[in-house]
């Protein structure tokens, strides 16, 4: 037999403390629980590897094409068409941002304040759109 056989003890029921409660599974399970020494470390790296576009400024004939859409679309607006909008939307957290389409019913253009007003409450700036899609132009 060897040095370390624990035949002696191997049948013995096993201790349990009088002083202290058992812990539970789950508190055992979390002590080997992985640990992150650097804490939002890969929030940093998903961040920093996230993609972003820059904001494409348009052509002249462009800005003519969209100046003209708007100008139907202003005088068509007590019809609240139905219109598709592919707008720059800067992000929140580093420079560039991504172009993001957005579909609705177009409640009124605000021309002081440069933007378009939907039905449903969104408002977008005339100064950011890419393209216009609609019945109507």
């Amino acid at each position: 037999m060897s040095e370390y056989s624990y035949e002696d003890i191997i049948h013995l029921p096993h201790h349990v403390s009088a002083r202290h409660p058992q812990m539970s599974l789950m508190a055992r399970a979390a002590q080997f629980s992985p640990f992150a020494a650097l804490t939002g470390h890969d929030a940093a790296i998903r961040e920093k590897a996230r993609l972003t576009e820059a904001f494409v400024e348009l052509e002249d004939d462009q800005k003519e094409q969209l100046d003209r859409q708007l100008q139907i679309l202003k005088e068509n607006q007590f019809l609240k068409p139905e219109i598709e909008i592919t707008y720059f939307q800067p992000d929140s957290q580093k420079s560039g941002g991504a172009y993001v389409t957005f579909q609705g019913r177009m409640k009124r253009i605000d021309a002081y304040k440069r933007q378009i007003l939907f039905t449903d409450g969104t408002a977008l700036s005339i100064d950011r759109i890419l393209s216009i899609r609609s019945g109507l132009c």
